[in-house]
Parts: C-alpha cells; sequence; structure tokens
C-alpha cells in the first residue's frame, strides 16, 4: 500500500481522516487554514499526519455545521467542548441563541413562501404576457392575475 494511503504509528494521512470524519480533504485543508482545528504535522515526504483526536474534532464539527452553527460559532463550541471546566450553561445559551436565530430564518421563510404560493395562484400562467409575479418583483401591482 503507498505511504499516501496508510495509517502509521505517527498518523493518518488527510484521506483516511477525510473517510472517517465525513469532512472532505479541501474542508479539512481550509479549517486548518483558519484555525479550526490545528496544523498537523508531517511526514518526512510531507504528507499532513493527524490522529484519531482529529478525526473526533472534525466529526463534531461536521455535526455543528448540519446544525446550522457558524464557524465563528463553531469555534467557540470546540473552546467550549475542550474545556472540561465549562459550565453547561454557557453552551446551552449559545445553543438557544443559534435556536431563535433559525427559527427567525424559518419565519422568514414561511413568509415568502406565503406570498410567492399567492403570487403563483394569481398567474394563469399562459402565453400572455401580463404577470402578477413579474409585477410584485417590479415593485407594481400585484393585484391584477395574468389575463
Amino acid at each position: 500500500m503507498p505511504v499516501s494511503e496508510r495509517s502509521s504509528e505517527a498518523g493518518l494521512n488527510i484521506g483516511r481522516v477525510a473517510a472517517r470524519s465525513g469532512v472532505s480533504a479541501k474542508l479539512i485543508r481550509h479549517y486548518e487554514s483558519i484555525g479550526l482545528i490545528r496544523k498537523p504535522g508531517r511526514n518526512d515526504s510531507g504528507y499532513r499526519l493527524y490522529n484519531d483526536n482529529d478525526v473526533h474534532t472534525l466529526r463534531f464539527i461536521k455535526r455543528a455545521r448540519g446544525l446550522g452553527f457558524s464557524l465563528e460559532k463553531i469555534k467557540h463550541l470546540l473552546g467550549l467542548w475542550q474545556n472540561r471546566r465549562r459550565a453547561s450553561q454557557d453552551v446551552k445559551r449559545l445553543a438557544a441563541a443559534h435556536l431563535k436565530e433559525l427559527e427567525q430564518k424559518i419565519a422568514e421563510m414561511q413568509s415568502m413562501a406565503t406570498t410567492l404560493n399567492h403570487l403563483i395562484n394569481h398567474c394563469h400562467g399562459d402565453g400572455r404576457p401580463d404577470c402578477p409575479i413579474l409585477a410584485d418583483l417590479a415593485g407594481e401591482s400585484s393585484d391584477a392575475a395574468c389575463h
């Protein structure tokens, strides 16, 4: 097996870490560049060498991203996760604030969907040029249906 594909006692290569964590090699390198994860050591051939803790951290990041946390908030969450003296109330406060932001975004999207649904239902969608969808986007009266 080529050196670039096997893990050694010193660590795991980026491909293996990507496979184990579910995070692409490109994203792993990005996370390194912004300081979200540590810069790994390198072997004699210059390949990055990671360990199981790095895999665990990447899984944490992936899960947090899946819940919609920003990279900035993930950095904060990682700090809390790695600090065994942290108070759970700090984590709860951060998660609650994020939930409130998500609920606001959901309400905004529901409002957009309601408006768009109304416009679609008032457009005949035939060969005629008049259309309330375009009229609304242009800031004109959207009360006129496609005739």
